[in-house]
């Protein structure tokens, strides 16, 4: 218990202490004025907020797992509590888990496309259940969960023909903290090899990351 929290209980006590035996040198009146003025006084309300509130850790941030597109239509970044995640669009701090985008051939459609991923989904990948699989206005957006390392894997797809790359990120649905460490532990390079073995499949083209390409077209 931190001395935020025991300060707030300490001023909790002393109200209730005070409601139930009030001092007989004071009048009614001045008792509960004072019990008001004590109550409702910033310092009070803050301590007892932050005692109520709880805690941010690592370990509550990866309880909550966002997927589908972000607000910008891209797919979205691997979070820092999340080891062995694989992207395309760039994280900041976590550069290992930036991946390149695969490249459409140029006489493949858009129909053929997602067609041809879903096929590659399902021949590399085990236990496999399509949650998405629909046209946005940023592009064809497949979502379809598979069996990980520990569990359950999320691979997200973004096909977009208009630029000629298909956007991509792999995540595990899970992660294990082992105490007393903060640190979250994954399935190493799992996420890595499921999203090699797509593109394996596939036989498209993936340029380097160290490319000229514009990642800020090829990661949306």
């Amino acid at each position: 218990m931190n001395m935020m929290t025991r300060w707030a209980l300490l001023a909790s006590s002393s109200i209730l202490g005070a409601a139930e035996a009030p001092s007989s040198s004071a009048t009614p009146a001045t008792t509960r004025r004072a019990l008001l003025l004590f109550s409702t006084s910033p310092f009070t309300l803050a301590a007892v907020a932050a005692a109520a509130q709880p805690s941010s850790t690592p370990y509550s941030q990866s309880r909550t797992l966002q997927l589908g597109l972000d607000t910008n239509g891209k797919i979205r970044t691997c979070p820092s509590t999340n080891p062995g995640c694989v992207c395309t669009n760039p994280t900041v701090g976590a550069s290992s888990s930036v991946a390149s985008p695969l490249i459409i051939p140029d006489a493949t459609s858009a129909e053929t496309a997602a067609q041809s991923l879903r096929q590659a989904i399902m021949k590399t990948q085990k236990n496999v259940v399509f949650k998405v699989d629909q046209q946005t206005p940023h592009g064809h957006y497949i979502q379809a969960e598979v069996d990980g390392g520990f569990g359950r894997d999320v691979m997200e797809y973004l096909v977009r023909k208009d630029a000629g790359v298909v956007a991509y990120r792999c995540i595990a649905t899970k992660v294990t903290f082992i105490y007393p460490f903060t640190t979250a532990v994954g399935d190493s390079r799992g996420q890595e090899q499921r999203v090699d073995a797509v593109a394996q499949e596939l036989g498209w083209y993936a340029p380097d990351i160290s490319s000229s390409i514009d990642f800020d077209d090829v990661s949306t």
